[in-house]
Formats: C-alpha cells, structure tokens, sequence
C-alpha cells in the first residue's frame, strides 16, 4: 500500500505509518445469508463531499453476531467492478477504536446467495487517510448494534470524526483551512498586505 501508484498515500501525498487492526477473532467470522430485493434497486450513498454516490441496493445480509440477529444491506458499485459486491457499515467502535465514518467489507456474489463475513477483513475507506478520494458511507440501517473489535483500527485520532457528518464537516473545515493559507500566501507574494477582509483606514 505504500507503493502502490493508487495508494492513499503516494495520490495524496500523505505520511505513511503503518496501519493498525483489532487481533485476529474468530467470532466475528459468521455466515451469512442474502435476502433479494425482487430486483436491484437504485440507491443514494452520501459522501465526504456531501454528494451522492449511485448504487445499487442487491439485498439484506442476515446473520446472527453474538446471539443476535443482524441485517447489512448489500451493495453494487455498477458497470467496472464486475460480481464485486461491498458492504459499508458501522458499529459501537466508530468513532472511538475505528474510524467514525464507517468501514467496508468486499464479497463476490455466488449462485447460493450464502456468504461468510470476515469482519477481520474489514477496512477504511481511503478518505480516512486523505480528503483526495471520494468515499461513499453506510446508510443508517447499516449501524450495527454491536461492537464489531475486529478488522482496521482508526490510522489517526486527528482523522477520526464521531460520525459521517463529522466526516464532511472535518472536511470542508480542512479545505477552508488550505484555500485561507494559500489566499494568504498568494497575497503576501504580489506584495499587497491583507487586512483580514477589511478596509485599511488612511492615516492621519
């Protein structure tokens, strides 16, 4: 991942240090089964950026974690990504001891429509790394009830909002950050003075 040219880390330009997860748990490896739609429907994710990324909702994935029955809906990215399915999704760990915004898990759809989910394989979206890539976050019915220590820890506390709307919020708080200090740079090359918005007074 440090290498890699579609890296987090080499696009954004972003320090690497190395990633944390959870130990290794075999409980949190359960089997689970799909619950179709009669037929894929079209769905709104809401991103970092506050936009809408388009997908398409296959179904329910139902499983029972801890003596209790849960449901993640399972979704398709569209044209490009082939029987890839992913399911994004949070739980009592968001925002704490995992990122805020959620994380993913990635299947391939098979005929049985029976699938094992690894939480261990879990991982962050990489705009949990870098506000350079657009990632889409769980819808509301994928906050799991349950405390999912398993799969990729948050990678840094100051990267690591409460929810997705923190998310967007630290986002845009960032992006206002920069374009203010390249305003200011940009301002103090052309040898102009900036007055923080206002008009200087004429000395008397």
């Amino acid at each position: 991942m440090v290498s890699d040219p579609e890296s987090p880390f080499v696009v954004g330009r972003v320090p690497f240090h190395p990633l944390q997860y959870f130990p290794l748990d075999p409980k949190y490896v359960v089997r689970a089964t799909l619950e179709r739609r009669p037929a894929p429907e079209e769905a709104y994710l809401r991103t970092n950026r506050d936009n809408q990324a388009v997908m398409r909702y296959i179904g329910d994935l139902v499983f029972s974690l801890g003596g209790e029955t849960q449901r993640l809906r399972l979704y398709h990215a569209g044209e490009g990504v082939g029987t890839s399915v992913f399911v994004p999704f949070r739980d009592r760990t968001s925002g704490r001891e995992s990122y805020g915004a959620g994380r993913y898990l990635t299947l391939e759809l098979t005929e049985t429509d029976e699938f094992e989910l690894d939480f261990n394989r879990a991982f962050n979206p990489y705009c949990a790394y870098t506000d350079d890539f657009e990632c889409p976050f769980p819808p509301a019915e994928n906050d799991l009830a349950a405390t999912i220590r398993a799969g990729e820890k948050v990678w840094a506390v100051e990267r690591n909002p409460r929810s997705p709307s923190g998310a967007v919020l630290g986002r845009m708080r960032r992006s206002t950050s920069v374009a203010t200090s390249t305003t200011s740079r940009t301002r103090r090359g052309s040898g102009k003075r900036t007055t923080g918005g206002r008009t200087p007074k004429r000395p008397r």
